[in-house]
């Protein structure tokens, strides 16, 4: 494997994700993260964009490693 392959160009990788990929990142249904958004009571929270909700591609991986 050459060296410059193995290298991860984050600038190309999404900050925020819909709430179909967030789901599937935490292994939860996407009904409970629209629940969590609508209540406001989830462990993290979404923006809106467009009227759509976006997730936090930091927010996941801090919930995921037990950092919030």
């Amino acid at each position: 494997m050459h060296v410059a392959t193995a290298i991860v160009d984050h600038a190309a990788l999404p900050e925020i994700l819909t709430t179909n990929q967030a789901a599937a990142v935490l292994q939860r249904r996407p009904q409970t993260l629209h629940k969590w958004a609508c209540l406001e009571n989830g462990p993290i929270r979404p923006i809106r964009i467009h009227g759509r909700l976006g997730w936090r591609v930091a927010d996941l991986q801090k919930l995921l490693t037990g950092g919030l």
